[in-house]
């Protein structure tokens, strides 16, 4: 028995949460394996489905930028909704991951004007998938990323859940995307720890710590 892992997540309510998912497109097939596991996650938790937005970039150098500006953009669409009283502002940010129209069916507009938040996002999970070729790019890449994600994180102030495999093989990231028989997606984990957070950050801006 394996004693690596995250520990059992708690029984949390996300039922008010509203969460982004940010991802890479290389290695396609196992980040869709791993947005897949991270929205089960969410959902699971009580995460309404039209306020998890998923959005897509080139590469996972992206990520760090994507994740920036996506924040920035919840926090305009947030202060235009509520100066407007507009709750169709939620057209300003929609899912237009090509990831995430082959998992779901975006909501019709009736549906995010009675349910869909506009707030500024809660948390954020970065996906990216690199696998070590024969140069030194696979550890630009995965230092720049890496450090680039902290950064944001601590300077925005919200939540970036870090869901970038750094590995040797495809294998090595298939079975980490639950894509082999008897694997875990490490997708869910993420989900969940985007929720803990999430609702932890809440509590921290409230001056509770319990």
């Amino acid at each position: 028995m394996s004693l690596k892992g995250p520990g059992e997540a708690p029984n949390l309510d996300g039922s008010g949460l509203r969460v982004a998912v940010v991802h890479a497109r290389w290695n396609t097939p196992i980040i869709s394996a791993l947005v897949a596991g991270a929205r089960k996650a969410l959902v699971q938790s009580g995460v309404k489905r039209e306020n998890i937005i998923v959005q897509d970039v080139p590469g996972s150098y992206e990520l760090p930028y994507a994740v920036q500006r996506l924040y920035a953009a919840s926090q305009v669409q947030s202060t235009v909704s509520t100066n407007a009283g507009n709750p169709l502002a939620t057209d300003l940010l929609t899912s237009t991951s090509v990831t995430d129209l082959h998992t779901a069916p975006p909501p019709t507009p009736s549906t995010r004007a009675t349910e869909a938040l506009t707030s500024p996002f809660d948390a954020i999970i970065a996906i990216g998938v690199l696998i070590k070729g024969e140069t030194m790019h696979f550890e630009y890449i995965a230092d720049a990323t890496s450090q680039g994600l902290m950064r944001v994180q601590l300077d925005c102030g919200v939540p970036v859940v870090f869901g970038l495999l750094t590995v040797l093989t495809e294998e090595q990231a298939m079975v980490r995307a639950g894509m082999n028989d008897g694997s875990h997606c490490h997708g869910e984990d993420w989900g969940a720890a985007a929720v803990e957070l999430g609702l932890k950050r809440r509590r921290w801006a409230q001056g509770k710590i319990i």
